[in-house]
């Protein structure tokens, strides 16, 4: 069984609320941007229910979001975000250098185009299907590539010296090509595989000096988070639009939106508004 994720966005007077996804609320006597709660935290040690209409959490993780933001950006912006600009900034600074994004068009990775975009790097970006590629454009991408035959090759040409870090959605399937275009002391860091159990090519990586980070959301220091949300406000402020919004539905419906996220109608996100 495939998991089903629901983007919640909330709209509060006096509560920051949402699961694990950042939200914009409304605070005090006026709109205030907020986003940041994570599960786990000292206030709310128990993950809410997918449906909760609201939860606490500490001043510090609501973070302000620029005026110009939408609410459902908000909503999206949480684990894809901080996955995004852990996985792009990990193995150090990425201004100056190439940065292969695997899987460009989707949440973390479009995020990750666009944070190693405003972080400096010159950034290649993969994806699947035709349709795909002015998302990874739109993200920030220099050149956008679709995956399938020598994807080695056409990547080897815009970057002979080979690419200084990798971002990659699929460790399993993609670990031999991320070898054969990584720079001598290069760095892989991925958030995903396509099999629990990928073979690796230990010795031609331990020949490149190459370094691996494997990123779980969950486990990034505190201080990354925050860094994180600085970075994304950053982008916001440059003028990235963020994600596209397929539907944004109430709470009332949330049968309704999950039906939409496992049989979509249009690309993009799905959003449940709950109201205050």
């Amino acid at each position: 069984m495939s998991e089903c994720r629901i983007r919640v966005s909330f709209r509060t007077a006096t509560v920051q609320g949402l699961s694990t996804r950042w939200a914009k609320a409304c605070l005090g006597n006026g709109p205030v941007g907020v986003f940041g709660v994570m599960a786990r935290n000292p206030i709310a040690p128990l993950e809410p229910l997918p449906s909760t209409r609201c939860t606490v959490l500490p001043l510090k993780q609501a973070v302000p979001l620029p005026e110009n933001v939408p609410l459902e950006q908000g909503a999206c912006l949480g684990i894809p975000g901080i996955t995004a600009h852990r996985a792009v900034h990990v193995a150090g600074p990425v201004e100056g250098r190439t940065v292969l994004v695997q899987g460009g068009a989707g949440a973390v990775g479009a995020c990750a185009v666009q944070l190693a975009h405003q972080g400096g790097a010159r950034v290649i970006a993969t994806c699947r299907a035709e349709r795909d590629k002015e998302i990874a454009s739109r993200a920030g991408a220099d050149e956008v590539l679709l995956t399938g035959e020598n994807l080695v090759q056409r990547i080897r040409t815009l970057a002979p010296d080979g690419v200084h870090h990798v971002v990659e959605v699929a460790f399993g399937a993609n670990i031999e090509s991320d070898m054969e275009v990584l720079a001598q002391d290069g760095s892989i860091a991925t958030y995903a595989t396509n099999a629990p159990r990928p073979e690796i090519p230990f010795w031609q990586l331990v020949f490149v000096n190459a370094r691996i980070f494997f990123v779980g959301s969950d486990d990034v220091p505190a201080d990354a988070k925050i860094g994180a949300t600085r970075a994304i406000n950053q982008a916001f402020e440059a003028g990235w639009q963020g994600f596209e919004i397929a539907e944004i539905v109430p709470l009332d419906q949330i049968a309704r939106a999950h039906e939409l996220v496992e049989h979509p109608v249009k690309p993009g996100r799905v959003v449940v508004a709950v109201a205050a």
